[in-house]
């Protein structure tokens, strides 16, 4: 394959500046560069990102059971209403009635494949291929390690479990049993950083020496999943590093290819807490907070004006804000807390740097105090610099001054809108559908053992960060 040739299987044009994704970022580059657009022969205009198709290659569709219906849960089953010739919904299991009668209802589920606790799920003959394991990250290592058991290939949700031995007796109980186990990685699954994956490894940049990458939190999430909500509590969850980031660690185990070698990693809760609570802050948001309309953490800015993060709810009407409101003021209800008190213990900020062995070296911050989310990644080579920000990204080559731009407005191809993180939640399924049907791991991106190498060094970054000293992560 020839450079040309390799830039356009990438979705890359060259003419000086080259942008894909829509003809006024063409123009924009060109205009930066002084080219002019109106010349044909500085553009390609059949040049396109090959996007993966999300219709899964299956025979016939492949049965599965959800456990956990929540918001995750219900995001990877909702593959089967876009593809019901790929995927069938044959079970559920929810301890919360309401949430287990609602995927029941939605895919004509039978009473008797309706269940409680996931442990029921495991009292019946086998009468699927594959089960989600989406329940909260407490609840991941049982009903893995049964499902397995029982044959069944499994896409469980990250974090993997809730320590370094139980994410490796998973692997292990795979391995034993011949299971398919995709984790939830699912950045490794969207166009954007696949795009970054193939820049990278097809030399576009020479060879890789380091990387910087930031995961903004942003700061209503961080108070509504890491101060108020289901993963505030790294003893009940895990880490910080784990329960939010280990998406990036994946990403940057991904990207250079090698075993991490060490890591050291600083950060601490430093902002939500109660010494920092503004004077007479109450202990809900709705018991007449006197510094309600300019706090940027209220519970009812954040979910009753604004209408954010309102999954965990269970709503009739989402738009109903006395609805809403109800919700955040029940005493019971977690949500509604003020930010300064609650029972959490999640940094606010958390740094890291890896030597992997090669040599390669990464910088990775985890930051909740931005007014955005998505990721943002610089990424060296000795002959090109990659620069992202979640959804487009820059290649600049060195020599001949040139910038390569992706830009692919994923909203633009019909399959992919309302897919999750930048594509990768749809795209997820399909892959592990495609695994699954033709028992063949190698269909997915990542296969068990690198998604726990790469929790390993999330484990080892949180054993750093409470010791204060470098950790090593590969080797004995």
């Amino acid at each position: 394959m020839n450079r040309k040739d390799f830039l356009r299987s990438l979705g890359f044009i060259t003419a000086g500046a080259a942008v894909i994704g829509g003809e006024q970022n063409l123009k924009a580059a060109g205009k930066a560069m002084g080219i002019p657009m109106e010349d044909p022969s500085m553009t390609d205009p059949e040049v396109d990102f090959p996007v993966k198709g999300l219709r899964a290659s299956v025979n016939g569709p492949v049965k599965v059971i959800i456990i956990g219906a929540g918001n995750r849960g219900r995001t990877y089953a909702n593959y089967a209403k876009v593809y019901p010739e790929c995927m069938q919904i044959v079970g559920v299991s929810d301890i919360r009635e309401s949430r287990k009668n609602a995927m029941g209802d939605n895919f004509n589920i039978p009473e008797e494949h309706r269940f409680g606790d996931w442990s029921e799920v495991f009292t019946v003959p086998k009468f699927a291929d594959a089960v989600v394991i989406s329940t909260p990250d407490d609840t991941h290592y049982h009903p893995c390690m049964k499902a397995l058991e029982w044959g069944y290939d499994v896409l469980l949700e990250k974090p993997v479990a809730q320590s370094e031995k139980e994410c490796t007796d998973i692997a292990a109980q795979a391995h034993k049993y011949g299971g398919i186990v995709a984790v939830c990685h699912v950045l490794r699954y969207s166009p954007y950083f696949r795009a970054m994956y193939e820049a990278i490894h097809t030399g576009l940049i020479g060879k890789l020496i380091s990387i910087q990458h930031m995961e903004p939190i942003e700061c209503r999430h961080m108070a509504h999943s890491y101060v108020r909500g289901n993963w505030r509590d790294s003893k009940k969850t895990t880490p910080i590093i784990l329960a939010k980031s280990c998406h990036d660690l994946d990403i940057l185990r991904w990207f250079v290819g090698k075993p991490c070698r060490s890591i050291v990693a600083d950060g601490s809760l430093t902002w939500f807490k109660p010494e920092n609570a503004p004077e007479g802050a109450p202990l809900r948001c709705t018991d007449g907070c006197p510094h309600e309309a300019e706090c940027p953490y209220s519970a009812i800015d954040v979910y009753v004006r604004r209408k954010q993060h309102l999954g965990v709810f269970d709503l009739k009407d989402s738009r109903d804000e006395n609805e809403i409101m109800s919700k955040i003021s029940d005493p019971n209800n977690e949500w509604g807390r003020c930010v300064y008190h609650c029972d959490n213990d999640q940094p606010d900020h958390f740094v890291s740097e890896m030597v992997f062995e090669d040599g390669t070296t990464a910088s990775f911050s985890m930051e909740a105090f931005t007014p955005y989310g998505g990721r943002r990644t610089r990424v060296m080579g000795t002959t090109g610099y990659i620069e992202g920000d979640g959804t487009t990204f820059t290649v600049y080559e060195f020599r001949s001054d040139r910038k390569l731009i992706w830009d692919k407005k994923l909203a633009d191809i019909p399959e992919y809108r309302g897919s999750g993180h930048g594509g990768g939640d749809m795209a997820l399924v399909c892959d592990f559908l495609e695994a699954v049907s033709s028992h063949d791991e190698s269909k997915l991106t990542s296969n068990i053992d690198a998604s726990i190498e790469s929790h390993v060094m999330g484990f080892r970054a949180e054993k750093s960060r409470l010791s204060h000293k470098k950790v090593k992560v590969s080797g004995k």
